[in-house]
């Protein structure tokens, strides 16, 4: 068969483990899922409520345009409703992006480490990578400016960062812009943003105005918890969108994604309340490893990478067996490192109750 050359011996995204799997592995009753960054408390209980008391014709197609979820961001950010693009999942939108943009003569621009999808995604379509190695878990954006040619076609922008956590503040994303040739999409990924408190920080909606060429994505499979109905969202200029569009596929959202979608955005009340809970789960990881002298990179997500100073394959599959999936850093980048998702108050204490036993097994602690 007449494969794309590419393809040769490239591997499939690996998720963490699921659940059911760890415990017929282990012959666990409970296991604790702290590995692909879902949020512990779920979604809005209007949500939920939704779900219970209404339902759908299954046998109809959904709206491919998402009309109403279309309507409900559109008010909600203050942005007209040809200035958005549903994906199912951002992972779509990358997909999308990519087709649209990437092939064999140009290249594109990301940090390293950042999220896998952007670089997987360009090697399939046969576009040159080009990877700018991360300085304390933040972009190097002089670097990647640098890297930016007459070739180069997309920049890829992860702010919070994955894995690392760490926000880019506007003052440095904005002269990084300013750097950017007008005719280079820049994609700036903000799958974590309802959780940045970084003082730094400012509203990125206003940058689309000033900078055509950035598209922003989101996404609801964070801090919305609805990671298991696939809905993401880019924002950027009409035009922009206009030309992604056609790559969409026709009905690339479901009925219930885009009913339940627009139900948890509209529970702003809900979201702040995770993001506080969000923030007091993180004082528990960093506290850990202040007291153990870990370094840790400071994080903006629900999520927080820091240094075992052990091998990280060994701490993932110790800790599974005890119950709690996590992700390594060996499948990241970053050997010796994990990635925790932050879960409930008492999931935090007993996965740093677990891991203090095992680094001091393992000699890191005396």
């Amino acid at each position: 068969m007449k494969w794309k050359q590419q393809l040769d011996g490239m591997q499939a995204y690996k998720p963490g483990k699921p659940i059911e799997e760890v415990q017929r592995e282990y012959g666990l009753k409970e296991v604790i899922k702290l590995a692909s960054n879902e949020n512990p408390f779920g979604c809005s209980p209007k949500v939920t409520a939704y779900l219970q008391n209404n339902a759908v014709n299954h046998a109809l197609y959904p709206d491919g345009y998402a009309q109403n979820l279309r309507t409900a961001v559109a008010n909600y950010l203050g942005v007209k409703e040809t200035q958005l693009l549903f994906g199912n999942g951002s992972d779509d939108l990358i997909a999308i992006i990519t087709r649209a943009l990437l092939y064999p003569g140009v290249n594109t621009v990301m940090a390293d480490p950042s999220f896998s999808q952007y670089g997987h995604n360009a090697e399939i379509e046969g576009a040159e990578v080009r990877k700018i190695s991360c300085v304390d878990g933040a972009h190097d954006l002089e670097a990647m400016a640098a890297a930016i040619d007459e070739q180069t076609s997309v920049v890829w922008v992860c702010s919070p960062n994955n894995p690392t956590g760490v926000v880019i503040p506007d003052a440095d994303l904005r002269a990084f812009l300013a750097k950017v040739p007008s005719d280079v999409l820049v994609i700036l990924d903000e799958a974590y943003i309802e959780y940045v408190t970084h003082p730094g920080h400012k509203n990125t909606l206003p940058i689309i105005a000033d900078y055509p060429n950035v598209l922003l994505l989101r996404t609801f499979s964070k801090a919305y918890g609805l990671a298991s109905f696939r809905v993401g969202y880019a924002i950027g200029q009409p035009d922009v969108i206009a030309k992604l569009d056609p790559v969409r596929a026709p009905f690339n959202n479901t009925i219930l994604s885009q009913a339940v979608a627009a139900i948890a955005l509209s529970d702003q009340d809900y979201i702040q309340a995770c993001r506080e809970a969000n923030e007091k789960g993180k004082k528990q990881y960093v506290e850990f490893c202040e007291k153990h002298n870990l370094k840790y990179f400071p994080s903006d997500t629900n999520f927080i990478f820091f240094d075992t100073k052990a091998d990280s394959d060994v701490v993932f599959q110790e800790l599974m067996k005890k119950g709690f999936i996590i992700r390594s850093g060996n499948a990241l980048g970053m050997p010796g490192f994990i990635r925790v998702t932050i879960g409930t108050e008492a999931q935090n204490a007993a996965l740093l109750s677990q891991l203090d036993v095992l680094l001091k097994e393992q000699g890191v602690f005396a």
